[in-house]
């Protein structure tokens, strides 16, 4: 029998950064009853994205965040849209380079995520948010 569950969680971020969501995404998938589909998380922002990275060494999270630092840097002259400040539009940017969806497999009732994977939340703005995501599993119970 399919069945799909939806669930909007609210995650807040205190800096610019990537936030692990793994363990509150993989409870929705238990809450759900499925056992073989697929989860896909959603972020309802512009100026955050999503990305499944390594989870052993921080430094790869952190290389890869100064990296796209350096792609799109702060005040820059071309950019007109400022009016939250010089990480306004460097923000909407880091967003549209990465994803705002991850869709993860769903087998045996879990996650089918690699051993060195994770889900985050990856916050673009340097002020503290509420960011909401959707998280919606479907699949056959």
């Amino acid at each position: 029998m399919s069945s799909t569950l939806q669930e909007t969680i609210s995650w807040p971020t205190r800096k610019a950064g990537t936030f692990e969501i793994t363990d509150e995404v993989a409870a929705v998938v238990r809450r759900s009853g499925i056992e073989t589909g697929l989860v896909s998380v959603f972020c309802q922002h512009t100026s955050c994205s999503l990305v499944i990275m390594e989870n052993a060494d921080p430094s790869a999270r952190l290389d890869l965040e100064r990296w796209l630092d350096r792609l799109v840097p702060e005040n820059n002259s071309d950019f007109v849209h400022t009016h939250e400040g010089p990480d306004d539009m460097p923000s909407h940017i880091k967003m549209a380079l990465t994803r705002t969806t991850e869709v993860v497999p769903v087998g045996g009732g879990r996650m089918l995520l690699g051993t060195w994977q994770s889900i985050f939340l990856w916050e673009h703005r340097r002020s503290p948010h509420r960011r909401r995501l959707v998280i919606t599993v479907q699949g056959d119970l």
